[in-house]
């Protein structure tokens, strides 16, 4: 993730944005996701949770460890709020608009969408880790939520390369415009 942060970091700091927010995984250590979380599991192995397919994850971003701080190389003082992300134990999170499913097969909202709408914001500008799975499940939600999204593809980096054909029509077929940093005339 480190080769992104020049590209988010002008990202955070062009003056073409009103409004910065930033997701932050923040995970208590039993969480759900990790695969140390069951017994005889490995890391992406994939599990049923409340009747919807689970990629079990390495632990990581666990609450209150080093693993979880934010970047410290980028303008935090430009963000103006930070979604914390997979703080349920029961629950994973990709998006930064929607849990994924809980046990009563919702997925619940973090208040995001609107956090936005209430400052008059309309597109959304989407970057960040992982491409096939947070910046994907946001874009996604941001769409089905009723704003116009843009993905900054050089901006983003996926767990699985391989994804990204299918994770660039399923982010089109969404909405979404795809461009890289310089389409948005940002250095």
């Amino acid at each position: 993730g480190d080769e992104i942060l020049d590209g988010v970091k002008a990202l955070l700091e062009s003056e073409r944005f009103g409004v910065r927010v930033a997701t932050q995984d923040w995970h208590p250590a039993d969480h759900l996701s990790f695969a140390s979380s069951h017994e005889g599991r490995e890391e992406r192995d994939v599990i049923d949770l409340h009747g919807h397919e689970q990629i079990l994850w390495p632990d990581h971003c666990v609450q209150d460890t080093p693993g979880a701080e934010l970047a410290v190389d980028l303008p935090w003082e430009r963000v103006m709020a930070i979604v914390r992300k997979g703080t349920d134990r029961e629950v994973d999170s990709y998006s930064a608009f929607r849990n994924n499913w809980d046990p009563a097969g919702e997925r619940p909202k973090t208040g995001l969408a609107g956090y936005l709408r209430e400052r008059g914001i309309e597109h959304v500008v989407v970057c960040g880790l992982a491409r096939d799975f947070c910046v994907k499940w946001s874009a996604e939600d941001a769409a089905d939520e009723g704003f116009d999204v843009t993905v900054v593809w050089d901006v983003t980096r996926p767990v699985d390369p391989s994804s990204n054909e299918k994770v660039r029509k399923d982010l089109e077929e969404a909405g979404a415009r795809i461009v890289d940093l310089d389409d948005l005339g940002i250095e």
